[in-house]
């Protein structure tokens, strides 16, 4: 318990070599219990053979240590790039800059790294989407349903999280004094129930005073949801709610009626520019722009 052992098809071999002679790609991720990197797993999959790659999936399981051990195998095994969405990124620092000086290709994954680091002494690319723009489409879509103004709630993604911040910081520097916020809490994990736990303390504090719930991710959009359905202080039929991230839960939410405003992001678009930067470089070509 605690090392991160590939999940691939070549799970539990050590052999470095990879199988017909593919360049062989790593992806970590935080956890595949989150929906979205689920789905990112399945577009790595879907694409590695076009491109020539052999892919194996590294889940930290929420744990950055298991993100470390994750990059040493990768080390070991003489991987020929990294694709990571890691559980915390700061700590993955040094383990990085070693991978970098073995010659692995370094590439962030719908987050970023810390401000500082975010260069290519520490990796070679970061293909995303803009999450500030997400708390700003947020901001805009809540005054423009409440143009008399609303009472909100926030349900942050992990703390500390580039996109937990992002999607906060657009958010906030968006909305005006009509909004006004209740309560703003951030979750320890991407996880559905840690914004469960979050949602029923503010249904608590501020019961039918809720209007509106702003949640980072669709999936934790779900926790917030099921709390509301369970409570006798609020009906979610009287509540507007938005999450982020645009996965088929967020679909289906929408669909049900318990999701008022699902802001998606393609994971597939987003592997098509993290395969074609590995290319790139490998082809020895130099990159017009390392965010992609």
């Amino acid at each position: 318990e605690g090392e991160a052992e590939p999940a691939g098809d070549d799970a539990g071999t050590d052999a470095p070599a990879s199988s017909e002679g593919k360049a062989k790609v790593a992806f970590i991720t935080q956890s595949l219990s989150n929906a979205s990197q689920a789905y990112a797993w399945s577009q790595f999959q879907k694409f590695a053979d076009e491109y020539g790659f052999e892919v194996t999936l590294f889940d930290e399981d929420y744990d950055a240590q298991n993100g470390v051990s994750a990059i040493g195998t990768c080390i070991a095994q003489g991987y020929t790039a990294i694709c990571m969405n890691p559980t915390d990124p700061s700590a993955l620092i040094p383990a990085i800059q070693e991978a970098k000086e073995a010659g692995i290709i370094i590439g962030l994954y719908s987050s970023e790294l810390p401000e500082g680091y975010a260069t290519t002494e520490y990796r070679d690319f970061m293909c995303g989407t803009n999450d500030v723009l997400f708390g700003e489409i947020a901001a805009q879509t809540l005054m423009e349903a409440f143009p008399d103004g609303c009472n909100v709630v926030e349900v942050g993604g992990q703390s500390g999280h580039a996109a937990q911040i992002n999607r906060h910081d657009g958010f906030f520097n968006t909305i005006d004094d009509s909004v006004k916020v209740l309560d703003a809490q951030d979750c320890q994990e991407w996880a559905s129930e840690d914004a469960m736990a979050i949602m029923e303390d503010f249904i608590t504090k501020y019961g039918s005073d809720i209007q509106a719930v702003y949640c980072h991710w669709d999936v934790g959009l779900t926790g917030c949801i099921e709390a509301m359905k369970a409570s006798s202080d609020l009906d979610i039929a009287n509540v507007y709610t938005i999450g982020v991230d645009g996965c088929a839960i967020g679909f289906d939410q929408v669909k049900e009626g318990t999701q008022s405003l699902c802001i998606g992001q393609s994971f597939t678009q987003m592997t098509i520019d993290a395969f074609d930067c590995i290319t790139k470089i490998m082809n020895g070509e130099t990159l017009e722009n390392d965010v992609v």
